[in-house]
């Protein structure tokens, strides 16, 4: 029976895909018969003290073939034939335990069925049963072993490798000390942690040492060579981030860092994920928790139009809301190309989505009308503007025509179709403005807050400060200044500006706007304000250089329209706290909407007639806290003329939330 069985198993085993018309295959084969042959012998030599009686062999020949066919086919039929030695783990010995329980059971009834009691002692089945399982186990390991260098002496010369510290002996990284371990074609080593915890001191993981904790990092610099640090925390504060960054930087070092605990979605960390330290790590920008089932309530299955969409705000809330699976996305906007981009990416990463690329202007009413006709949108994100404030101040009637003009249209069109939802995107700058930029937006503001009085359409306002890295932002500009050798020029050494990421800007937007009921104006927190001089010193030190030294900063005076800091809200507005700690409500003001109506209509015909004083004036009266910042002197000081001077750190803003 049980050699029936047998002939039939060789069959299968003949039949089945085993690869062996290749090297590696018969290679495979037999060393794992080896192995199987060497654990059956060895357990012959420990049950009779290394000294086999003669009378044993015949057995011992008569059962070696059927021995490695019932093992072989076993460990194919239980997935040990895949797998890559150099990567096992612990998963991969239970399941060895696994199938040489099952084989050595094979075995051990093939043996009694077969040949009886007198097959073989029955502590040689039990003995090879466990070596076999050492055996296998062993030649799996000693592989990795191998290819990870752990067979390296320490201290021994490792050339052209790069000198790797990593600050932080948890699961991140130990994560990457075992990708580096396991991918040679890096060309990085590790020789050591730095961790705080002093249950770790001391101990190894993955063959490295934790070399004390961060207060040992410059006396390390000093004793061992060290080509770069990584900073494995994800969870790692702006500041401690920061001190690190300083610390090792003063020695010429490269330091990197992990992504944020909000970043890491998947919850792996490798080598891939490893990046520079960035502006953003030192602002400390806390990782956005949002409301998804609130959000997935207004946007799931709704039709969405983005005004502005190929904008950097506006093609951020396409793909923030793309996530959430509208049953279609309007994008509308007048840039051509910046359109095509977004299109291409969004159609890309969201093959399912119907998504709708639409030339237009929002100050062409017959267009905006049109295109609310065709697609009905349910939710309107207005994010079309004019923004750029010194432009827009020699620009008024542009910026009155668009900023103002163009959301009366859109929103009108919201009412007149009865959208379900429309949130406006503001600025800071439309609190007490000192720029036309700044009047055209509170203007458009109080518009929208007169008009959600009288619909059936939520209107919501979201007013926020500047954004990292946004088109035409400080933070590109001061990158292609430090590219051509400088200056860094910065308007004057005590600005101001509150600063957020531009997916956490969005993220927000679409939170404050599922949890509006109309008429309020939400304002998001932007933390503290940080020195725009701060800003270029550390992008400068990010370059490899050192400020004021390599690359000189000097102080161009404020630009028309420009103030010095910028304010949240407006006396008398009032702020309440939401469900939402990074978003507070203002109380809105009563309006007089015939009135604003009549005003609002003069200073379109004023744009449109290119009356610029006509224009100013009547913003004045729209918005009466409008104060222009006129005849502003520019000056042009030397960055050796404020080295001296008080300038609050980047760290010491965040310090304060």
């Amino acid at each position: 029976m049980f050699l029936h069985v047998l002939k039939k198993m060789g069959k299968q085993l003949k039949k089945e895909n085993l690869d062996l018309a290749d090297k590696r295959g018969w290679f495979i084969l037999l060393f794992k018969s080896a192995v199987i042959t060497a654990a059956f012998l060895c357990a012959y030599l420990l049950r009779f003290d290394f000294v086999i009686p003669r009378d044993y062999w015949p057995h011992i020949a008569a059962l070696i073939i059927p021995l490695i066919l019932i093992k072989i086919i076993t460990f194919r039929k239980m997935g040990l034939r895949y797998g890559w030695w150099r990567y096992v783990s612990l998963a991969d010995v239970i399941d060895i335990f696994k199938a040489n329980v099952v084989a050595s059971l094979g075995f051990i009834l093939y043996v009694f069925f077969v040949h009886g009691l007198q097959g073989a002692p029955r502590s040689i089945l039990i003995i090879d049963g466990v070596l076999c399982f050492l055996f296998v186990c062993g030649v799996r390991f000693l592989t990795r072993a191998y290819r990870e260098n752990y067979f390296v002496m320490p201290g021994a010369p490792q050339n052209n490798l790069v000198q790797m510290l990593i600050i932080g002996a948890g699961s991140a990284g130990q994560a990457i000390a075992r990708e580096v371990r396991q991918n040679p074609n890096l060309g990085k080593t590790v020789i050591g942690y730095i961790d705080d915890d002093p249950l770790k001191a001391g101990l190894k993981f993955l063959g490295s040492e934790v070399l004390g904790a961060r207060d040992k990092v410059e006396s390390l610099i000093h004793k061992v060579t060290i080509d770069e640090v990584v900073i494995a925390i994800p969870s790692a504060s702006a500041e401690e981030i920061r001190e690190l960054y300083e610390l090792c930087t003063s020695f010429n070092l490269k330091v990197k860092t992990l992504p944020g605990v909000g970043e890491i979605l998947n919850g792996t960390v490798t080598v891939n994920q490893i990046r520079e330290v960035s502006l953003v790590d030192l602002l400390g920008r806390k990782p956005v928790h949002l409301d998804s089932k609130l959000i997935s309530c207004h946007l799931k299955g709704k039709r969405v139009l983005v005004t502005g969409a190929a904008g950097s705000i506006g093609s951020e809330l396409c793909r923030q809301v793309a996530r959430f699976k509208p049953s279609k996305i309007i994008l509308f906007d007048s840039a051509e190309t910046p359109l095509f981009y977004i299109e291409r990416e969004l159609v890309e990463k969201f093959p399912d989505l119907h998504l709708y690329a639409i030339m237009g202007d929002v100050r062409d009413r017959a267009r905006v009308v049109g295109v609310f006709d065709e697609f009905q949108p349910e939710v309107v994100f207005h994010a079309a503007a004019y923004k750029h404030v010194p432009m827009m101040e020699v620009n008024p009637a542009e910026a009155a025509h668009n900023n103002v003009h163009g959301t009366q249209i859109v929103a009108a069109a919201a009412d007149a179709f009865k959208v379900d939802r429309f949130v406006m995107i503001s600025t800071d700058k439309a609190v007490n403005p000192t720029n036309i930029m700044g009047a055209t937006k509170r203007a458009a503001e109080l518009y929208v807050q007169g008009l959600s009085a009288h619909s059936k359409t939520q209107f919501i306002t979201v007013r926020f400060g500047n954004v990292l890295g946004s088109a035409g932002s400080v933070i590109p500009i001061f990158k292609e200044q430090i590219a051509a050798g400088g200056p860094v020029k910065v308007t004057d050494p005590e600005v101001t500006r509150f600063f957020m990421t531009i997916p956490e800007a969005s993220q927000l937007v679409l939170q404050a706007g599922s949890m509006g009921q109309g008429g309020e104006i939400f304002l998001l927190d932007m933390g503290e304000p940080v020195k725009i001089v701060n800003m270029a010193e550390e992008l400068i030190r990010f370059s490899g250089l050192e400020p004021h030294k390599d690359i000189e900063i000097i102080f161009t005076g404020l630009r028309p329209g420009e103030k010095l800091y910028e304010e949240l809200l407006i006396a008398g507005e009032g702020v309440h706290s939401t469900t939402h700690k990074k978003i507070c409500v203002a109380r809105s003001h009563s309006i007089d909407r015939d009135q604003l109506n009549k005003q609002l209509e003069d200073l379109y015909q004023n744009a449109r007639n290119i009356d610029l004083d006509g224009v100013r004036r009547l913003l004045r009266e729209i918005v009466p806290e409008y104060s222009p910042a006129e005849n502003v002197q520019h000056r042009q000081i030397s960055s050796n003329q404020v080295i001296e001077s008080k300038v609050v750190p980047i760290e010491t803003a965040n310090s304060k939330r």
